[in-house]
């Protein structure tokens, strides 16, 4: 068996396993995108510019506090010192087994189950019975900074730069652009952000975008509907120019316009492996390719880019390696996501226009964080939860949720759609802590009930 990238693919292979001949190819770090330069390290800092934010807030508490600053090269190396470890550690891990080899180079296809893999200046060609493709992605660079010959920062690299910005310009209103906006503003970054969409978040619910929008909208410079056309100046001195012929300067740009699968740089053609438009490798439920005995997972064939969904499909692939008379499918049906920012947003599910755009009939309600005894004490006025559901049978169909502890509230609406229980059992038959927060969650479900 031979398994392509060292992210969710890594955990297809345990001791099961220990029968076969096993290669492992990474042509980077171990652990992928999520352990390096993605999740994790995000989540790290994110929860630090928290943490800034909150003394920085502390007056609204009656309590006397002074943020004097991030140490952002500590803050920085505290991350990374134990995110390297833990990838120098998994690899170790690998390098040191009876039944793995591990190939840390560049693998394409030669044919269905034949890969020539680049090792430096030497290439070896190995086969496989069974491969598992989990090359994930790598961030999109739009023609207008890759054709300027000027530097720029992706989601890849900024995370381990020396210094924050002093004026940071994010092209991008997605979450990897609105998460790491926050976290170097946090750290002291001026922010200006482009999107060529009118709303920041755009996939999220409306109301969580337009209620998102314009939270920020007083604490970062915002360039909405608008493209960048041009890329001028110098190291430490850049013109971003619009396509409104307005020109934005800034010492850093960070290029967060969204991620491309690297299905492009596998040769899949010379294997019969089909990719959709968009560059994701064609799977079925199974997570097999057209190629019998070729699986892939994770975000170089998903349609939901998340740790959680690749892990997952991880647990699927590694059923059916071992039990090819008895598949198990992929469910990706009630998948939770969660954008880190300030305030937190989580979501699952269908949006109110998804259910509009269906013609579905369908009843949603929105609570307040500042209607609950915990949202007092938060003294929180901008938090909400949105809940949709079918209107005859109230079966769930969706939740949105923007404030504090978002990630962590949406999870009982996750396992009720997951289960099919329907909003009034949900709302009614558990105990719900009081105070709680999340009593801003039951009492949206009791709403979709009054």
């Amino acid at each position: 068996m031979i398994v392509i990238g060292t992210g969710s693919g890594n955990m297809v292979v345990d001791d099961s396993f220990a029968g076969l001949d096993v290669a492992i190819v990474e042509e980077d770090l171990f652990g992928g995108t999520c352990l390096n330069v993605g999740c994790i390290p995000s989540k790290m800092l994110a929860y630090a510019a928290e943490v800034a934010d909150s003394v920085r807030g502390a007056g609204r508490y009656d309590v006397d506090a002074e943020l004097r600053g991030v140490r952002w090269t500590e803050l920085r190396d505290r991350v990374f010192r134990r995110l390297d470890a833990e990838e120098a550690e998994g690899r170790a891990g690998r390098e040191q087994s009876d039944f793995v080899t591990v190939y840390s180079g560049h693998a394409r296809f030669v044919g269905p189950k034949k890969l020539q893999i680049e090792l430096g200046e030497e290439s070896i060609a190995v086969e496989g019975d069974q491969i598992v493709i989990a090359a994930g992605g790598r961030p999109s660079v739009p023609p207008p900074v890759a054709e300027a010959g000027l530097p720029y920062e992706t989601s890849d690299t900024i995370m381990r730069i020396d210094s924050p910005p002093r004026r940071l310009a994010v092209l991008g209103g997605g979450y990897v652009a609105i998460e790491l906006a926050h976290v170097l503003a946090a750290a002291g970054s001026e922010i200006v952000i482009v999107e060529q969409a009118d709303q920041l978040l755009g996939p999220q619910d409306e109301a969580i975008c337009q209620a998102f929008t314009e939270l920020v909208s007083d604490r970062y410079e915002l360039h909405l509907g608008r493209e960048l056309t041009g890329l001028e100046g110098e190291p430490g001195a850049l013109r971003l120019i619009l396509d409104d012929g307005s020109v934005i300067e800034a010492d850093t740009l960070l290029v967060a316009v969204g991620r491309t699968p690297n299905s492009d740089n596998l040769d899949l053609e010379k294997a019969g492996i089909s990719t959709y438009d968009d560059g994701r490798i064609v799977v079925d439920e199974y997570q097999r390719t057209e190629v019998d005995g070729v699986y892939a997972l994770g975000d170089i064939c998903t349609p939901y880019p998340l740790k959680h969904v690749a892990n997952r499909e991880a647990e699927v692939v590694a059923h059916n390696l071992r039990n090819p008379d008895d598949l198990r499918a992929t469910d990706h049906n009630a998948v939770p996501a969660a954008v880190f920012t300030s305030p937190q947003i989580a979501s699952v599910g269908a949006t109110e226009q998804d259910c509009r755009d269906a013609g579905r009939d369908y009843v949603a309600t929105s609570t307040q964080y500042a209607e609950v005894a915990y949202g007092w004490a938060m003294e929180d006025s901008t938090g909400s939860c949105k809940v949709l559901a079918d209107r005859d049978t109230g079966r769930l169909l969706g939740a949105h949720i923007l404030g504090p502890q978002a990630a962590t509230l949406i999870q009982p609406l996750v396992v009720a759609m997951t289960l099919d229980i329907d909003a009034r059992t949900l709302a009614e038959q558990p105990y719900w802590i009081h105070p709680a927060l999340t009593e801003v969650v039951s009492n949206a479900l009791r709403d979709l009930n009054a």
